[in-house]
């Protein structure tokens, strides 16, 4: 592979790991590889620190791709906690508001997801890179800022329910949808539809156009697989 023309590296993003804290954990272990300062390179797609899954990573002049790459379908699985919210809509932060749940059954949640396929319009949370004037949003609510976002067009192309616990009340969902949809926000636009509270407990990209979870390697596994790329390319040049 020549990542100073350009590739991609698909990676397994792990929780608790920003997007660019992955990717900075990548370049620097490639660049050192293959003996340069610091290698090009740019991600597809942030995901949040919270969420997991697939971060398509591309170097050199893949860089140039990166836009075409965003445009792509995204499919999720992600965990609701209902009856409850939180500021970021997920366990960044505490729960700041409970709602009743006993009147939510599996019905009213096969009904109320129906409402959600198709285009809809969507708040960004507040707690997210949306700028305003220059700066990100969640800057600006981190310092105490009282922000208002508007309102945008996102399409959900599927979303079902792949686990209902009635006890905990969890809902487990898949969601395959397009460029710039916020699935925190879908989880708190659940809650509200539910007449009810939701935020996530669990999120996971689990694909990015054909690219699966199935194809990315894990930050574990990426020395090895350096290794192995050395390697092979060792026993060409013999």
């Amino acid at each position: 592979m020549d990542f100073i023309e350009g590739e991609y590296i698909y990676i397994n993003k792990p929780y608790r790991m920003s997007s660019f804290g992955a990717l900075a954990y990548v370049r620097t272990r490639v660049s050192r590889k293959i003996g340069v300062r610091r290698v090009k390179m740019g991600h597809a797609g942030t995901l949040d620190p919270l969420a997991t899954g697939v971060l398509i990573l591309c170097t050199g002049k893949k860089t140039k791709e990166i836009e075409r790459l965003q445009l792509h379908d995204k499919e999720y699985t992600a965990t609701l906690q209902l009856g409850a919210t939180t500021p970021s809509y997920d366990m960044e932060h505490e729960v700041n508001a409970t709602y009743p749940t006993a009147h939510i059954t599996r019905e009213l949640i096969d009904r109320v997801l129906a409402d959600f396929a198709g285009e809809i319009q969507q708040v960004p949370p507040s707690y997210s890179a949306v700028k305003i004037g220059g700066d990100r949003a969640y800057k600006l609510k981190r310092k105490g800022e009282t922000i208002e976002l508007q309102p945008k067009t996102v399409r959900i192309d599927e979303i079902e329910v792949t686990d209902f616990d009635a006890e905990k009340m969890l809902l487990s969902i898949r969601v395959v949808c397009g460029k710039g949809t916020y699935i925190r926000a879908l989880a708190r636009d659940i809650g509200r539809a539910l007449d009810s509270g939701a935020y996530l407990t669990a999120l996971c990209r689990t694909r990015v156009g054909n690219v699966r979870i199935e194809d990315c390697l894990t930050l574990d596994d990426l020395p090895h697989w350096l290794d192995k790329l050395n390697e092979e390319c060792c026993r060409k040049g013999e």
